[in-house]
C-alpha cells in the first residue's frame, strides 16, 4: 500500500531531518570528545523512541499495513546497517581516527552516505513505478546476496581505499597529519585537506556499497517511496550511537552473515512472488499474472525479520561464551 504523502509532509520530515542532525552537529563541533556507554545509550533510546513515534503516527494516520511496513523496514534497515559497523571500525582504525573526533567524523559520514541513499531510494522509486520487471532484478539480487552472504566466512579486517578516495588523494592535496579537528587548512596559501576530510568521505563512500543491498530488500517490502526514506533516515540516525555502544561486540556477532542472509533471501523471495503477481513478461504465462503464488503478509514479514535477528543475536553471543570458557 502506498501512502498519499503530501508535499507538506515531505517538506516537514526533511526539515525535521535537517534540525536533528543541525543540533547533533553542533554538539560533536563544540564540544568534541570521547563517547561514553551513556551517552550513546541515551542518544539511541532518544532516536528509537522517535522511530516508535513515527511508527504510531504511520499506524494512525495511514492504517496498521503502512505502520508495519515501516517497522519492518526500519528493522530491515537497521539489521543491516549493523553490517556496515564492521566497516567503520576498519577505516577509522585505519585512519588513526582521534577518540575526541570519531563522533565527529561518524556523523558527516553518514550525512554523506544519507544524501547517497536519498539519490538511490528515488532512483529505484522510479524505476518501480516506470517497470515492473524491476521486481524481478531487484529479487534475484538479493537472492544473489543472500548466497554470497552465506558463503562468507569472516569479515574482512583490511581497509583498501575505495575510488573516491583515491581520486581525492590524486585530485587534492592533503596532509600527513591530523590538524585538530579540522577537515580544510590553508599552507602557504594554498588549500590542503586534512585526514579528517578524507576519512568522512570515506565512511560516507563506504555506505553506499551497503545501501545497494539494502535499497532493493526495502522496496520489497514497500514501494512507498515516504516509507522507504524514513526507514532508512531513522535507521542511519542511530547507527552512530550504536557504533560507540556495541563496536567493541561486534566480533561476538559471529552469525551475523548468516542471519543478514536469511532476511536478503526472504525479502528477495518476496520480490519474486510480487513479480509474478505483476508479471507483464510476454514469455513468461503468456504476459499474464501468476495468481497461483502465495502472497507473504506484512505481517509475517515483520516476523521473520525480528525473529531471525533475535536467534542470530542470541545464538552468536552464547556460542562466544562458551568458546571464552
Amino acid at each position: 500500500m502506498v501512502l498519499p504523502v503530501p508535499g507538506w509532509l515531505w517538506a516537514a520530515t526533511v526539515a525535521a531531518l535537517i534540525l536533528l542532525l543541525a543540533v547533533d552537529l553542533l554538539l560533536a563541533v563544540r564540544r568534541p570528545h570521547a563517547v561514553g556507554v551513556r551517552e550513546a545509550t541515551a542518544w539511541l533510546v532518544f532516536y528509537f523512541g522517535l522511530a516508535v513515534v513515527f511508527a504510531a503516527g504511520v499506524w494512525v494516520f495511514g492504517g496498521p499495513g503502512p505502520g508495519i511496513d515501516f517497522v519492518t523496514g526500519y528493522l530491515t534497515e537497521y539489521s543491516l546497517s549493523v553490517d556496515n559497523l564492521f566497516v567503520f571500525v576498519v577505516i577509522l582504525s585505519a585512519f588513526a581516527v582521534p577518540a575526541v573526533h570519531q563522533q565527529r567524523v561518524l556523523l558527516f559520514g553518514i550525512v554523506i552516505a544519507l544524501v547517497l541513499r536519498a539519490a538511490l531510494i528515488f532512483l529505484g522509486g522510479a524505476a518501480i513505478n516506470q517497470f515492473s520487471w524491476v521486481f524481478w532484478i531487484f529479487g534475484g539480487f538479493l537472492v544473489f546476496t543472500a548466497v554470497q552472504l552465506a558463503r562468507q566466512r569472516e569479515q574482512s579486517h583490511e581497509y583498501q581505499e575505495g575510488a573516491l578516495v583515491r581520486l581525492l588523494r590524486r585530485r587534492f592535496r592533503v596532509t600527513e597529519d591530523y590538524v585538530g579537528g579540522r577537515s580544510l587548512v590553508r599552507i602557504d596559501g594554498k588549500l590542503w585537506l586534512t585526514p579528517m576530510f578524507v576519512v568522512m568521505v570515506a565512511v560516507g563512500s563506504a555506505d553506499l556499497l551497503f545501501a545497494v543491498d539494502s535499497i532493493p530488500a526495502i522496496y520489497g517490502i514497500t514501494q512507498d517511496t515516504y516509507l522507504v526514506f524514513a526507514a532508512n533516515a531513522f535507521a542511519l540516525l542511530g547507527l552512530r550511537q550504536l557504533y560507540f555502544l556495541i563496536g567493541h561486540l561486534l566480533d561476538r556477532l559471529i552469525y551475523l552473515s548468516y542471519g543478514l542472509a536469511v532476511i536478503l533471501g526472504f525479502i528477495g523471495v518476496k520480490l519474486i512472488f510480487h513479480a509474478l503477481k505483476k508479471n507483464e513478461l510476454p514469455f513468461l504465462n503468456g504476459g499474464e499474472p501468476v495468481g497461483w503464488v502465495p502472497e507473504i503478509s506484512n505481517w509475517l514479514s515483520l516476523g521473520v525479520v525480528a525473529g531471525v535477528l533475535v536467534v542470530t543475536a542470541v545464538v552468536s553471543l552464547v556460542a562466544t561464551r562458551r568458546r571464552a570458557a
